[in-house]
């Protein structure tokens, strides 16, 4: 089984995708490490540039059959049996992108993109297995017990969880105006 755990950048992806693969004795990938490792992109400045394709049709021949989760924010992209939607508050996101050192610009992007759900609905548009999760206020184990539920519960399909069109106010110094 391929799980591809996927949101913006500050939702917690890494972390929670690490301890998902240990609890279920699955392999752990990070997309971008293997994009990487395989030449597929090209870096402009610090960040990767790949052509989705080319990454899901190397990882699908890749990794097929094999129990894997898939880290990344493109994730979403590839030919997973189950896509997990992390989501955070867009004021953490913001908070956790300004302490990594992120551009005004970046923080703001990503900000916006959790504040009007880009990656959910891109992982909807690709997949028809996606479950949304809130990470804002759980620990990593936290997060990992309620994917491990809803799995053993044979739930595959769960969005609508999250909306943080409350929050527009809140998150307002963070966008790019």
């Amino acid at each position: 089984m391929i799980i591809a755990v996927t949101g913006t950048p500050g939702v917690g992806k890494t972390t929670v995708s690490k301890l998902l693969a240990e609890r279920l004795g699955y392999e752990y990938v990070s997309l971008r490490d293997y994009a990487m490792e395989k030449g597929i992109g090209e870096m402009k400045g610090d960040e990767l540039e790949v052509e989705v394709d080319e990454l899901a049709y190397n990882f699908e021949r890749d990794f097929k059959g094999r129990n894997v989760v898939v880290d990344g924010h493109l994730s979403h992209f590839l030919n997973a049996d189950l896509v997990v939607v992390l989501r955070a508050h867009p004021k953490l996101i913001g908070e956790r992108l300004k302490e990594r050192g992120y551009s005004r610009e970046k923080v703001g992007e990503n900000v916006e993109a959790e504040l009007v759900d880009v990656i959910l609905v891109e992982a909807l548009e690709e997949n028809e297995n996606v479950i949304e999760v809130d990470t804002t206020g759980k620990t990593p184990e936290e997060v990992v017990n309620e994917i491990l539920g809803l799995i053993e519960k044979g739930v595959m399909r769960r969005v609508g969880v999250v909306d943080w069109s409350e929050v527009y106010d809140e998150v307002i110094p963070y966008l790019r105006l």
